[in-house]
């Protein structure tokens, strides 16, 4: 049993708490955290980025998904925590395991400001059922933690205007009139990338999303911006100032919440505001839960970012290809494995002029692993990759032009039958859904069909949405746009607008055998008004070839073979005169007609 288990027992114990929960989120239900939030990974020694750990005195458990399963397993190992499976069979969710177990007059807990005011109130109304109640007070693992890392505090720096295409005067001016259309005196914002995009900056506080650590709030005069004052140069704060931002210490957005008059209605989304903040509204303030307003704004880029995209697009399209050459050129020649072969496609990117860092940590699972949908290569599982089968690679990178996220399958060699019509079926649904054209006013519900009915048609299916919101170097997952074929699986349904940038990314996935999965970034265009609506379509932003070496044409319809030999040639024509003579080369063949 790890000593951080028994220490936090005795804190427990100490403190009258039954049950103790410790999530993986920051302040700020951000996807990624930094190394000071990394309380769950302290306490069970798992590592992976996702997971919820449940302490009581007799009994400790984590939740985690099915990308950790064989990871969480091997870390887990003589630590006094069970392993819970999310998603299996008999494994009951966090929330019903606490219905089952709670007992009257037992306390659980957790450190508020890491958990939102919207899963606070679940856990609340399950405590009351059964006459148990919460604290949001206590931060226990931190009490037992002697040598935790401090709070990040890295340079901010602006996103200039020749890349954020619009003003902080501006965002600021736009947000306002929404707030006055909501009934909202006051918007409180906690979700770092609408801070980041609304005040024009960026920083490094959290790992692949280049954000800081601040919380903001925005009335109709006045606009605080909570962050370390440390981390603003003379110069940022000046322009922030010009601009009618102020600076106040990141650990003040609490009282400045408690400060607002009674009778004022504050603005609030309970999914990402933590329940430390929701508590502190005064008693005669209304809340009013509702999304951030600039949510949306940020989600439909404008024509400088998207502009900005495509540069960005070619940048990480020159790096990838480059990376297919080489796997191509070296498979079975040199010692090649999942993490070295990650390392070599970052090392590719870092060669662009603007690359900032990985959008997210790289997925590169090679013939089994490519069946893990969100496999992540660790020293214990890092598997070599030999010139047979078939290798998935999805990963990203922010650019000062843009964000990019890419996956590509590669054949490493010799491919079975099977291997070859999956992977075929799955680029079928892919290029179908790019070369939509669809009326405006559609959602993703309406369009992920697309996607799936080469696949469908034959009874097989994926189990993940066909496409994500991409964030201006900031998240690589963003919303409120989606491809989703489940209407339970949008909190509410956003129609697609022009500007916004989603992913297109079936697959299949062969437990055990082999995965497959085509990803590209695309951004909905204008095509022309009739007399029967608008009309919208997809283009695609990544420019990175299909490996035809596992490619099937006699699957393929003649329409389908014309999409791809288009998409080809676009991405011939723009990446051969900035490849080396001999990787040009290879690319005019790798994106031959078919």
């Amino acid at each position: 049993m790890r000593k951080q288990l028994t220490d936090l027992r005795k804190a427990m114990n100490k403190a009258g708490i039954t049950w103790y929960l410790v999530p993986t989120d920051d302040f700020h239900a951000s996807e990624y955290v930094g190394e000071y939030f990394m309380c769950r990974r302290y306490l069970t020694g798992f590592t992976g980025s996702a997971g919820v750990a449940l302490v009581g005195m007799d009994w400790a458990g984590l939740w985690t998904d099915g990308r950790y399963f064989l990871q969480a397993g091997m870390q887990l190992q003589d630590s006094g925590f069970t392993l819970m499976k999310s998603g299996e069979p008999d494994v009951p969710t966090l929330q019903a395991f606490l219905k089952e177990k709670l007992r009257a007059g037992d306390v659980l807990a957790f450190d508020g400001r890491t958990v939102t005011a919207a899963a606070c109130e679940q856990y609340r109304t399950i405590a009351t059922e059964r006459d148990a109640s919460v604290r949001t007070d206590p931060d226990l693992v931190g009490e037992i933690w002697p040598d935790r890392p401090a709070l990040s505090a890295e340079p901010v720096f602006e996103l200039d205007l020749k890349y954020a295409g619009k003003s902080r005067q501006e965002k600021l001016r736009d947000v306002r009139v929404k707030m006055r259309e909501a009934g909202a005196d006051v918007l409180v914002l906690s979700s770092l990338m609408d801070i980041c995009w609304l005040m024009n900056i960026r920083g490094n506080d959290v790992a692949c999303t280049p954000v800081v650590l601040s919380f903001a709030l925005i009335t109709a005069s006045e606009a605080t911006l909570f962050v370390n004052p440390a981390v603003i140069d003379a110069q940022i704060r000046a322009h922030l100032a010009g601009d009618g931002v102020r600076i106040a210490p990141y650990g003040e957005i609490a009282d400045a919440v408690k400060s607002i008059p009674a009778g004022k209605t504050v603005m609030m989304n309970l999914n990402t505001v933590n329940s430390a903040l929701y508590d502190a509204v005064p008693e005669g303030v209304t809340v009013l839960d509702k999304p951030e307003p600039t949510g949306l704004m940020k989600a439909i880029k404008n024509p400088v970012e998207v502009a900005n995209f495509r540069a960005a697009h070619v940048k990480d399209g020159v790096a990838v290809t480059r990376f297919m050459y080489w796997l191509k050129k070296n498979v079975g020649k040199i010692p090649m494995t999942e993490i070295s072969a990650a390392e070599q496609l970052e090392a590719f990117r870092k060669e662009q002029p603007g690359y900032l860092g990985p959008s997210f940590h790289p997925i590169m699972g090679y013939g089994p692993h490519g069946a893990i949908i969100h496999y992540s290569a660790t020293p214990e599982s890092n598997a070599g990759i030999e010139p047979r089968s078939l290798l998935l690679s999805d990963t990203g990178g922010h650019y000062l032009e843009g964000t990019t996220d890419i996956t590509r399958t590669f054949a490493m060699g010799p491919v079975t039958d099977e291997e070859r019509r999956m992977f075929t079926l799955v680029l079928r649904g892919h290029l179908k859904l790019g070369a939509a054209k669809f009326r405006h006013g559609c959602s993703g519900l309406s369009l992920d069909y697309l996607a799936r009915e080469p696949l469908w048609a034959l009874g097989l299916d994926y189990n993940h949405g066909t496409g994500h919101g991409v964030g201006y170097v900031l998240s690589v997952h963003e919303g409120p746009q989606a491809f989703r074929w489940r209407a339970s699986d949008f909190r509410r349904i956003q129609a697609l607008e022009p500007g916004m940038i989603t992913s297109d990314e079936p697959g299949y996935y062969a437990e055990g055998r082999f995965g497959v999965r085509h990803e590209s970034l695309t951004v909905v265009c204008d095509t022309e008004t009739t007399a029967y609506g608008r009309f919208l379509h997809l283009e695609y932003l990544t420019l990175v070839p299909f490996d035809l070496d596992a490619v099937d044409p006699s699957l393929m319809t003649a329409e389908e073979r014309a999409l791809l030999n288009d998409y080809h040639r676009q991405v011939r024509e723009t990446l051969t005169p900035l490849l080396p003579a001999e990787e040009a080369a290879w690319l005019r063949e790798a994106t031959r007609e078919i």
